[in-house]
């Protein structure tokens, strides 16, 4: 590969060399939000419209899990999909898949040459030049549905340049306040930001800040709401759904919240795309699984991987745990983090469940040091910090009794880093 200063758009051969030349043109850690450069560059190609029916997804969590569920019910159904996420695991190529299946290096090559010529001299940040060149790449694939990831926020984000015929709002907490703003209220009007006039948006949310539902009204956006136009229980062994017109009952229990599975369900019903049968419906959502949401590595001992990285998420974690936690002799928690997520309290929903902390310092201009995060531990918690992820983790599983339960936690790029080195594990018990 070339090295970075040597790279030119020229020089690029390989999807590593275009993504070093992004990078270096724009590295990914200087968010400029807005929408003028992308939809300029973008309406030069039409790349804003976007082929088949398109979904616009946001919110603070549950946006990948969301559109995973709507994925698998849809596939069921024969039809074509293609959905666009970030950040990614293991490989960039994550971000879009066509029918399960990840883009190819030869894919984006393709992509990213076609958007550095069509740009010209305006100047893109990495995540707008990469969310058109997946747009180019969808209006090549021709789906029968889009289902669109927000990056960040709502209103500002590169993904906003599409029409979607429908528009869902997952949940609403405090994250990016430093590009969102300082509370719900604020943060609820970015993403509110991808309602549009006179369309319907899914919203996932129950406790709504009021800036959602000015958005909402000012535009004659029609807002389909969790607990009031569709609901869900959870049961020992199934849980069940409903809305006015379909009632569903005994669906499998999933490694994801519920709600967004809710959602996902309220969402095809809402686009006539809801099967029929509830045994299709059942069969697609037993295959709904995602990298690094609730992902075990192996038993014995226990290794439990989650991308938590917020308060929302987090809490959601612990609540999850405390059934998880049974028949384990320690929970030992190895968290890595974001600068910008380390805040008084972010840790609390963890701090009874877990008898010890491995914190790791994660690289870049925006990872924090272990040091940072045991600032906000309590003074008593039992406490091993390392200098990366590698060592935190192969030093602390090799500590690890055969009934504990290792949990790997606090950011996606933690959770890589783990994904990374699993070959790392004894062979799986």
């Amino acid at each position: 590969m070339s090295t970075l200063t040597s790279l030119t758009s020229q020089s690029c051969q390989t999807l590593d060399d275009w993504l070093c030349f992004i990078e270096q043109q724009h590295p990914q850690h200087k968010i400029e939000l807005g929408l003028e450069r992308v939809r300029q560059v973008a309406e030069r190609a039409g790349l804003q419209q976007l082929p088949g029916r398109v979904v616009l997804i946001a919110g603070t969590n549950g946006k990948g899990t969301t559109a995973r569920c709507m994925e698998q019910l849809l596939l069921a159904q024969g039809l074509t999909v293609a959905v666009y996420s970030s950040p990614h695991l293991l490989r960039f190529n994550e971000r879009l898949r066509f029918n399960l299946q990840d883009a190819t290096d030869a894919d984006w090559v393709r992509a990213l040459a076609f958007i550095e010529q069509l740009r010209q001299d305006i100047e893109l940040t990495y995540f707008e030049f990469t969310t058109l060149a997946a747009f180019y790449l969808i209006k090549d694939f021709q789906p029968d549905i889009a289902l669109i990831e927000v990056g960040l926020g709502g209103r500002l984000d590169a993904t906003n340049i599409v029409e979607p015929e429908l528009s869902i709002l997952t949940t609403i907490d405090l994250d990016h306040q430093d590009w969102l703003g300082p509370d719900r209220e604020a943060i609820g009007r970015e993403k509110a930001g991808i309602f549009r006039a006179n369309q319907v948006a899914v919203v996932a949310e129950q406790q709504l800040p009021a800036s959602v539902l000015d958005v909402a009204a000012r535009l004659g956006t029609e807002l389909l709401r969790a607990g009031q136009d569709y609901d869900w229980q959870a049961g020992q062994n199934s849980w069940s759904w409903q809305s006015p017109s379909v009632a569903l009952t005994e669906l499998p229990l999933l490694p994801i919240p519920l709600q967004n599975a809710a959602t996902a369900l309220m969402a095809l019903q809402h686009l006539g795309l809801l099967p029929a049968e509830t045994a299709q419906i059942t069969k697609a959502l037993a295959e709904v699984s995602l990298a690094g949401r609730m992902q075990w590595l192996q038993q014995k001992p226990a290794v439990l991987l989650d991308v938590a990285h917020n308060p929302q998420s987090i809490h959601y974690l612990a609540q999850q745990l405390k059934s998880m936690r049974v028949g384990h002799r320690r929970l030992v928690a190895l968290c890595g983090m974001m600068a910008d997520k380390v805040k008084p309290g972010a840790l609390d929903a963890l701090l009874e469940l877990t008898d010890h902390w491995a914190l790791v310092s994660l690289p870049g201009p925006r990872g924090a040091s272990a040091g940072l995060v045991l600032s906000i531990l309590p003074d008593n918690c039992s406490v091993s910090c390392f200098n990366d992820v590698r060592s935190g983790f192969e030093q602390t599983l090799q500590q690890l009794q055969q009934d504990d339960l290792l949990l790997v936690f606090g950011s996606f790029v933690t959770v890589s880093a783990v994904l990374g080195l699993s070959t790392a594990l004894p062979e799986a018990k």
